[in-house]
């Protein structure tokens, strides 16, 4: 299941992965073209001490005088008095950053690696270095100018122009670019999806909020300015997720089929009204007699949807100033019509919790198969709440990507507190290739029949 998640994560991100890995491939191959190639010369010298008598003692003694001389002369050789016999004082320092001397593990042999731009001034330096080296320890291990050195250094594997660079390495580079960049862009992903807390699926959305997803409601880039299903004569991916979430909705309780149904929202903008006018336009093509009702007293929004006039409506029930059939408004569907809010109150949640909003719902459910109200989100203020102590269920809506679990956690806590019932969730523009959303539309060559069918117990 870890590796499921890693692998899915990495298709959600496949951009970011991407662009991270042309960043990696363009910085690697802009160091490697930038560094100069360096090659290294190598030069071996045996440290051996001196035999006086020629006698077993004598030469043991001699190899362990070789063995404790070898690594103290290992940094000896990259000393300053060693390089300025081999170079100018001035270029001292850069070649003790380019020589490595290490003594042979086991052995009395020592050996030094000089690193150059040029293969020849390598394999000069080198040998140099070992002449000059075993001229100085000729010097320094004669205990008086006139008798023998106790230990010598010979050289014994002179160095060789290198006929290949030791660096860059265009493939190690490369590789270790992109590897890194894999690790980096990985690990700053993993980083994010667990500090974002926003619903992305299904089942995260069923965990918030306690309740069953009905409707997986994909996004159109045509939606924003044509949200109704209607278009394309409904032939769309968009306008078979709205059946879908009818279907659900029709069976979600047989012996309790709810009459009046509150569809909201955690925060504004999640799409809970085009849900609310979508879900009545397809319950009204499957032969329900619907009636939606606008019931954001605040920020109405179902006549810019449907194009009608809302100035009268709601409002002006709840307070006498109209009949409920006055205002009602059928709308082009068969068999759906609309009231909408009418004029903004100053006091929207007393209107919505009074007794004329429970009349008027219950003549409406006398009159219709369904009452949908598009209330206000339910966070920010307390109207939807209202409505949903008053109706028979409630349908919350999620937006994908941007609906928190916190605050779905908060409203589903909300509607439990006044016991209202969450008949299920939608999770709502859901984009196109996520692995939630199949798309299923009309491209496979199966036609459209409006499927006719009263509801259950009506």
């Amino acid at each position: 299941m870890e590796l499921l998640y890693y692998v899915r994560l990495a298709r959600r991100n496949w951009p970011l992965i991407l662009l991270s890995l042309v960043i990696a491939v363009g910085a690697a191959v802009t160091v490697t073209a930038n560094t100069p190639p360096k090659y290294v010369a190598t030069i071996s010298m045996l440290v051996s001490g001196h035999d006086k008598e020629g006698s077993l003692s004598t030469a043991y003694q001699a190899g362990i005088l070789s063995a404790q001389r070898v690594q103290s002369y290992a940094t000896l050789l990259s000393t300053r008095r060693v390089l300025s016999r081999v170079t100018d004082d001035a270029d001292v320092e850069r070649l003790q950053s380019n020589i490595t001397a290490e003594a042979v593990p086991g052995t009395v042999l020592l050996r030094a690696t000089v690193a150059d731009t040029v293969p020849k001034r390598a394999a000069e330096l080198a040998n140099d270095l070992g002449a000059s080296f075993a001229d100085l320890i000729d010097q320094i291990e004669r205990p008086t100018s006139s008798s023998r050195p106790t230990v010598k250094v010979t050289v014994v594997d002179h160095a060789e122009v290198p006929q290949e660079p030791v660096s860059p390495k265009p493939v190690v580079n490369l590789l270790m670019a992109v590897l890194l960049a894999l690790l980096t862009v990985m690990a700053v992903i993993v980083v994010r999806d667990h500090l974002d807390t926003t619903i992305k699926t299904p089942e995260a959305l069923q965990e918030a909020s306690g309740s069953s997803t009905l409707g997986i409601i994909g996004y159109e880039r045509d939606a924003r300015h044509q949200p109704l299903i209607l278009r394309n004569n409904g032939r769309s991916s968009r306008s078979e997720a709205f059946r879908t979430l009818r279907t659900n909705l029709q069976f979600i309780g047989v012996d309790r089929q709810p009459r009046s149904l509150v569809v909201t929202s955690c925060l504004p903008s999640e799409g809970k009204s085009s849900t609310s006018v979508n879900l009545a336009i397809t319950l009204a093509q499957a032969g329900w007699r619907i009636v939606l009702v606008d019931g954001d007293l605040r920020r109405p929004t179902i006549p810019r949807y449907l194009g009608i006039e809302g100035t009268t409506g709601l409002t002006d029930v709840l307070i006498d100033r109209a009949r409920l059939k006055e205002v009602i408004q059928v709308w082009g569907e068969p068999g759906m019509s609309v009231l909408p809010s009418g004029q903004i109150p100053p006091n929207p949640s007393e209107l919505l919790g009074s007794g004329g909003m429970r009349e008027v719902l219950t003549q409406l459910t006398e009159t219709y198969d369904m009452v949908i109200i598009d209330a206000p989100p339910l966070l920010p203020v307390t109207d939807a709440a209202t409505l949903s102590a008053l109706c028979d269920g409630t349908l919350l809506v999620s937006r994908h990507g941007k609906t928190r679990r916190e605050h779905m956690v908060r409203a589903a806590a909300l509607l439990a507190s006044i016991n209202a019932r969450v008949v299920g969730t939608v999770l709502n523009f859901v984009p196109p290739r996520h692995e939630t959303y199949f798309g299923y539309g009309y491209g496979y060559g199966y036609g459209y029949e409006p499927e006719v069918k009263r509801p259950v117990g009506v």
